[in-house]
């Protein structure tokens, strides 16, 4: 109260001082003109001649007569008038003292004001501010009641702390101590009015400013808009800064995971613990609801990294998808979290809970503050059931592992509606960054936190003194009311509405500073904070990777002088063009080349079938008609059943045999790479396996098979020649094959024996004799049947038991079985030979022939069914089959182009590594580089 008596006596002091110089200018004034009228010889009426246009020219015509009058006759001042010139002298310093003030201020005026009216020209054209501003006489008002807000807060802040500072003076003032207390209440209920005009001028600040945000926004589009319908321009987007260097971060991802943290660049990573308001603080800042919810459930099970961007629509996009999500429609907002949470569980693997996978998204919108935020899985005390076990050290591990960046932003998430001591990330916080350079702290539910603790407790929070963790800073934020279904919008109107109705603002001792609440001013902190640290690190990033390309590169050199740095997608497409390549060479094989190949690989597949089912059983009938009317039979339900099948078992056979020989031949080359080996053989493998023939082929086949098998004449001797020659060439085949099974079941003969000191088994031994009875009765009967009567078993046992051999039956007949089959194709290759020249007669008499040729005319047929098929199976390998096989590859090679663990697996080595860690430090680089140049160019 001394103060406030003090303020009011200096300023009535002052108004006295003001009125006693008033009244020296007009009485100077006045002394003055008598002075002019009582000396004014002729000082004064020179001024009339000289016609004087202004007080002060004349006032100094005046001054120089009055004191040296110009003319012959010099007048002097009386003696009775020595006062008047000692208050002429006072009054001439008064006026030129005065007049000095007044040219200063005008020329100092019109200074100002010339250098205002050129920075005012160099300004752009603003007139819009003139719709969204008040103007004229309101905007004087609005000017005049922020000044005297302004001077009113001060005064009373000044008056409040000498109150404090003067209660020991109450006394000498004689007021009492209820007039005190009353004046004290006073001063504090202004207090409380003048907080809350502030925050409403605040707010009403903030909406103004959306507001013309809004408007710019729909002028750009406007503009956008008729620039593009002028001239449609080619030019390549220019990216924004943040794109690029979330570009930069996404490099440095995917460089290498057990890459060194102190290297990493800037990035603002949200902890805290489970259902603290994590993902909601993310949320309000990107202005949307873009994560999936679950009631108490953990949702966020991979870290997420977002890109927050300026932009005219309000979209989010994800980093390996085209796809836009219109964050204004609700359905586009209901795909992009079930897209989010598909994704966090689809990184999830082998049982995991949690995930390292990073998840990577884009969100522009208006007003948006640039920055990249890493959402991670919140802190976790307890584990459920359902939980891996290693799920709470591995969110630990994974927080730490972000954080331990020296160059990441900590965005420090504390739930305000539970207990501090409660809390299990500051502890984790303070442990890696003790000195809390780069911890931002914020404090969720506040409006839960109102209602149940104390303001004072909540105050102490906010200004650092209840946690043992240091910040940059402390925010208070309102992320929503607890319903699933409200906007961002709605949720921002209820934090401004529970900020500027709290009690923490109107408790003098629980204010908080008006910047310190609201998830606009958190967003405004974190991301200054965050493009100051870019500032401050990329430059050394960039010589980091400087170095160590360099290194690379002198390491390229001395291990692979001649060879290009190929990375395994280089390389991958180059092996693509290779086995491209070579399907285009398999349809440039003759003709002629596919059915040579055709012919032997149906073969292979038919004799033994023919042999077994056909030739041998219908040869061993006893009579020409049996046989011809058993191989018809045979021959008719083969072509139904089985050969067509078979047929297309060949063709495919032999198209994948073709292949695999000109992927060796390739192999042979001089230019051949090794490393594409693996590759070609796992592409090979799976589209062979993968390729099945046109099932339409099959009854094609059929209808040909069938109408060839009808056929039953040899036409010309050429044809009898084939026939026979091919009779013979299968025989012989087939001996050989039975001369095989003789010797493992006969043992080597006596010469093998001596030369290769070998000797017989016992069982070989008792076979030969079994043989030397076997061949007693071929040589006795040489048509024998195919089959030993009881008889004949008898004999050969009863001869056998008097060389003391023992032997049953079957043992006899599994002895008997391949003997009996060398006598009958060396009878075979007999009548081939007999018939070579007999087709004269055959063609005479037909089936007639006196000399047996039924075997001949059996296998012409069947080389005729294999000749018309192996040129059926030609043209679909042509005309169908490779060009599908052909697809089949560029499918799997496609498939394989996109599984980065597959072409990891199969393009391996030293080269392969080496080269793929210098070209992503090299793209590593160029990014930083060409980020550095923007960044240079926005300062």
């Amino acid at each position: 109260m001394l103060r406030v008596t003090k303020h009011i006596a200096q300023r009535d002091a002052t108004k006295r001082v003001t009125y006693l110089c008033h009244k020296i200018v007009v009485s100077s004034n006045s002394n003055y003109s008598t002075l002019n009228h009582r000396f004014g010889g002729g000082s004064y009426h020179r001024q009339q001649q000289h016609g004087s246009n202004g007080q002060g020219s004349g006032g100094q015509h005046f001054r120089s007569d009055f004191l040296a009058p110009h003319g012959p006759k010099a007048w002097t001042i009386p003696p009775n008038r020595g006062y008047g010139m000692v208050v002429v002298r006072i009054l001439r310093g008064a006026l030129k003292l005065r007049y000095l003030l007044l040219g200063g201020a005008i020329g100092g005026g019109m200074t100002l004001n010339k250098k205002y009216e050129d920075w005012k020209d160099g300004l752009p054209d603003l007139k819009w501010l003139e719709e969204a501003l008040p103007q004229g006489e309101k905007w004087s008002q609005f000017s005049k009641t922020l000044m005297e807000i302004g001077g009113a807060v001060k005064d009373v802040i000044e008056i409040a702390k000498d109150d404090i500072k003067s209660k020991t003076t109450v006394a000498a003032l004689s007021l009492s101590q209820d007039e005190s207390r009353k004046k004290y209440d006073n001063l504090q209920s202004q207090v409380e009015t003048l907080q809350t005009e502030i925050m409403n001028v605040q707010i009403k600040y903030q909406k103004e400013l959306e507001k013309m945000e809004k408007e710019n926004r729909e002028l750009r589009q406007q503009f956008l808009i008729l620039k593009q319908n002028k001239k449609t321009s080619t030019k390549k987007i220019k990216k924004s800064l943040i794109d690029m260097y979330s570009e930069v971060l996404d490099e440095l991802s995917g460089y290498d995971t057990s890459y060194s943290m102190a290297d990493h660049l800037p990035r603002v990573v949200v902890v805290g613990d489970q259902s603290s308001g994590k993902t909601s603080v993310l949320e309000s800042i990107a202005k949307a609801r873009i994560f999936p919810r679950g009631s108490g459930e953990m949702m966020t099970r991979a870290p997420v990294k977002v890109t927050l961007a300026e932009g005219p629509y309000h979209v989010a996009q994800f980093r390996d998808s085209d796809r836009e999500y219109d964050l204004t429609k609700e359905s586009d907002l209901s795909e992009l979290r079930r897209e989010v949470e598909f994704r966090m569980r689809a990184s999830v693997r082998g049982g995991k809970t949690v995930s390292n996978e990073v998840i990577s998204m884009t969100v522009k919108g208006p007003g948006l503050q640039r920055m990249v935020l890493v959402d991670l899985p919140g802190i976790i005390s307890t584990m459920t059931v359902d939980m891996a076990s290693d799920t709470k050290d591995s969110i630990h591990q994974m927080t730490k592992h972000y954080m331990s960046n020296p160059n990441a932003i900590i965005l420090c998430i504390q739930d305000g509606s539970v207990d501090a001591e409660r809390s299990n990330v500051t502890d984790l916080v303070m442990q890696c960054d003790p000195l809390g350079r780069r911890t931002i702290f914020v404090l969720t539910k506040v409006d839960l936190a109102e209602e149940l603790a104390d303001p004072d407790r909540i105050r102490k929070i906010l200004s650092g003194k209840l946690f043992p963790m240091k910040a940059l800073g402390y925010y208070a934020v309102v992320t929503g009311r607890g319903r699933k279904d409200d906007s961002i919008d709605a949720i921002r109107q209820y934090e401004e509405d529970f900020f500027k109705n709290s009690k923490l603002f109107h408790r003098r001792r629980g204010v908080i500073m008006p910047h310190q609440v609201t998830s606009r001013n958190l967003s405004l902190a974190v991301s200054d904070r965050f493009w100051k640290m870019v500032r401050e690190t990329i430059e050394q990033q960039a010589d980091a990777f400087k170095a160590t390309r360099f290194n690379l590169e002198t390491e390229w050199k001395n291990n692979f002088p001649r060879l290009r740095e190929s990375g395994r997608d280089e390389l991958f497409d180059k092996a693509k063009g290779e086995i491209l390549d070579e399907v285009v060479t398999l349809s440039q094989i003759s003709a002629k080349k596919w059915e040579e190949a055709l012919n032997d690989s149906l073969w292979d597949k038919l004799s033994n079938y023919v042999f077994e089912n056909i030739y041998l059983p219908a040869a061993q009938s006893g009579s020409q008609n049996s046989f011809n009317t058993m191989v018809d039979i045979k021959l008719r339900q083969w072509a139904e059943q089985a050969l067509p099948a078979k047929s297309v078992e060949a063709g495919w056979e032999t198209l994948q045999k073709e292949f695999i020989a000109l992927m060796e031949k390739a192999k042979k080359s001089p230019d051949h790479d090794n490393i594409f080996d693996n590759l070609k053989a796992a592409v090979v493998d799976e589209s062979i396996r993968r390729h099945t023939w046109e099932d339409k082929a099959i009854d094609m086949l059929r209808v040909i098979q069938l109408n060839t098998l009808e056929d039953r004449f040899v036409h010309d001797k050429s044809e009898w020649d084939q026939a026979v020659k091919f009779l013979e060439t299968s025989v012989k085949a087939k001996l050989a094959q039975t001369e095989e099974t003789l010797n493992e079941m006969f043992g080597p003969g006596q010469f093998t024996r001596l030369t290769h000191w070998k000797s017989l088994t016992e069982d070989q031994n008792k076979r030969r004799h079994v043989k030397t009875e076997l061949d007693k009765i071929l040589r006795n009967d040489d048509k024998h049947i195919p089959t030993l009567s009881y008889d004949e078993l008898t004999t050969v046992r009863k001869n056998l038991q008097r060389e003391n051999i023992e032997v049953d039956t079957d043992y006899i007949r599994q002895t008997w079985f391949p003997v009996y089959r060398r006598h009958f194709l060396k009878q075979a290759l007999h009548r081939a030979s007999d018939c070579r020249k007999a087709y004269y007669l055959y063609s005479q008499q037909g089936a007639e022939c006196d000399i047996n040729c039924n075997d001949v005319v059996l296998f012409w047929r069947i080389q005729q069914v294999i000749r018309v098929t192996a040129n059926a199976l030609r043209q679909q390998v042509i005309n169908r089959e490779a060009r599908r096989l052909d697809k089949e590859i560029k499918e799997v090679l496609d498939e394989f182009s996109e599984d980065e663990e597959k072409k990891s697996h199969l393009l391996t080595g030293k080269r392969v590594t080496l080269a793929e860690e210098l070209i992503k430090v090299r793209q590593i680089q160029e990014k930083l580089e060409e980020f550095i140049n923007s960044l240079n160019q926005e300062k």
